[in-house]
């Protein structure tokens, strides 16, 4: 179920208002695509980025927050197709139906955020095999609030170039 596109409170603790700008920007990411049949999920509209449909950014997103909350923070076995297959494997999503790619998303972010909820904000990374593994939580929770904000922009154009729909927040 979609979270609430709604700011988190302005004078809220500091891991209320992270996880509460990420989720809002989950949130968004959802909303931007409601109504989008599977055919035009997995059409390009950018002729320079192939991959970068509305299927392909949801699943990336997915990867991201797998590789973020559970390969670098926890040092879970790097298993999403950016580890094993070719570059930007994780938005080659050809077949897969946009229901099932949200679903996982949604999954996949309940999971990053019982993984937030279960560390301090300064825990550092547990992953040697990368830098980023030294990277705080509060970091990758930042980081993770500009990596889906950015995409959340890229589907504002792709949705736009689809079918018009436009719309902000």
């Amino acid at each position: 179920m979609p979270i609430p596109r709604t700011r988190p409170d302005y004078t809220a603790d500091e891991r209320t208002q992270l996880v509460g700008w990420l989720d809002m920007q989950r949130s968004i990411i959802q909303w931007k695509c409601r109504g989008v049949s599977d055919e035009d999920a997995h059409r390009p509209v950018l002729p320079s980025s192939p991959l970068m449909t509305v299927a392909g950014v949801i699943s990336h997103l997915r990867w991201v927050e797998q590789c973020w909350f559970e390969v670098i923070l926890l040092n879970r076995p790097a298993t999403g197709p950016q580890f094993v297959g070719p570059e930007d494997a994780d938005m080659m999503v050809e077949g897969i139906p946009l229901a099932q790619l949200l679903e996982e998303y949604d999954d996949q972010c309940a999971v990053s955020n019982e993984i937030t909820a279960a560390h301090a904000l300064d825990t550092t990374g547990l992953n040697t095999d990368y830098k980023a593994g030294s990277a705080s939580l509060r970091w990758i929770l930042l980081h993770m609030i500009e990596e889906t904000a950015r995409h959340a922009g890229h589907l504002d154009a792709i949705r736009e170039l689809l079918d018009g729909e436009t719309g902000y927040y």
